[in-house]
């Protein structure tokens, strides 16, 4: 039985393989970014983190102290050159892109910054990975709203076409659409290149140490934190929520398979939660006031800009393929996530803390 054969058949991240492996990661300050970093350093990687300064105060970067443990470069992905320095130097084997402008509401007041950073962000990744001879797998995390939406109740599937009503939803679309062009152009491929590019699309994540502004659950843990009350804009809408240690499994996951056998992964990806856990919004604050009774909740009549009513994903591919299947129930992820701020408020070592759910998540992953 070869290595991929025996990944394949194996349901965990594959510790072995990842100690001492050169990996670039950009976005490492951000919120999936950091939780990616600190199991990064767990599994022993040689991680390099490549993305601006974290984007808010506070963040998950700096409470648990992520540069600790990698090397972390101050650039921007619209900066072809800089980046490019930063693979001259580390020669990293893989690279994950997760470097981009994340919010919906902000797009709509910041359409050119959100397109320069999501598109030509990943252009300029693309174009250094292809320079790079020590590359061998890269991994592309989009958005599941890249999908054109139809407001179907079924799952979206990694065949149906790329869209977006919103920049950044069509940001994201047009990100899938350049890393579809590179793999045939320049990887592995039509091309017949060496280099397994895929691409990975996630729903809703949640999780402690995300203070991003206009998301739910940051907004609520603000305001539990303030003694004020959150104010709820699509109670209605229904979303994907997963713990953000869902997907990024799947990534490391299907980096590994990248790595061992490019062309046979080189796609795009789906990884959503279990259908039972896309929820609508009111559902989720109403599950978290139970969890935390200082969250006070009201509706919000205003005017707001578009956002999609129904969206989830099918990630029958994955579970398939990869042999991935989400392993939090979303009731489960939702009390972690609570656990976490409420021991920030309460001054603890929100590392050790961190580092105790990725390691208990990891023995989720072998049940």
């Amino acid at each position: 039985m070869g290595r991929g054969q025996r990944a394949v058949e194996e349901m965990v991240v594959d510790k072995d393989f990842w100690r001492g492996r050169r990996v670039l990661l950009t976005g490492h300050t951000g919120f999936k970014g950091s939780w990616l970093s600190l199991w990064l350093q767990q599994l022993g990687a040689h991680l390099v983190g490549y993305a601006l300064p974290p984007p808010t105060t506070p963040n998950l970067f700096s409470s648990v102290d992520i540069a600790d443990g990698m090397r972390s470069i101050t650039g921007d992905v619209r900066d072809l050159a800089r980046l490019r320095s930063a693979f001259d130097e580390h020669k990293p084997e893989i690279v994950i892109h997760m470097a981009a402008q994340s919010l919906v509401r902000r797009s709509y007041a910041e359409p050119v910054e959100t397109y320069a950073t999501n598109v030509m962000g990943t252009v300029n990744v693309l174009e250094n990975c292809r320079h790079c001879d020590s590359v061998k797998a890269v991994i592309n995390v989009t958005s599941d709203k890249c999908y054109e939406n139809q407001g179907w109740q079924r799952g979206y599937s990694e065949n149906d076409p790329m869209g977006g009503y919103d920049p950044y939803s069509s940001s994201k679309g047009c990100a899938e659409l350049v890393t579809a062009a590179y793999r045939r152009s320049y990887f592995a491929g039509d091309s017949g290149g060496l280099i397994g590019l895929a691409s990975a699309r996630a729903g809703n994540v949640i999780g402690g140490g995300d203070w991003a502004e206009d998301r739910l659950i940051p907004d609520m843990m603000r305001a539990a934190i303030a003694g004020c009350t959150v104010r709820l804009r699509n109670p209605n809408a229904i979303r994907p929520w997963q713990h953000v240690l869902e997907p990024l499994s799947g990534y490391l996951m299907l980096i590994e398979r990248l790595y061992r056998d490019g062309p046979l992964y080189a796609e795009g990806w789906n990884f959503g939660p279990a259908e039972d856990d896309a929820k609508p919004v009111e559902w989720i604050v109403r599950e978290m006031a139970s969890l935390w009774t200082e969250i006070n909740w009201e509706m919000d009549d205003a005017s707001h800009p578009h956002e999609a009513h129904y969206l989830k994903l099918d990630c029958s591919k994955a579970r398939a393929r990869l042999r991935w299947t989400p392993r939090l129930p979303l009731a489960e992820a939702l009390s972690w996530t609570v656990q976490w701020y409420k021991a920030y408020v309460g001054n603890a070592d929100m590392r050790r803390l961190t580092e105790e759910q990725i390691e208990i998540y990891s023995g989720l992953m072998q049940t």
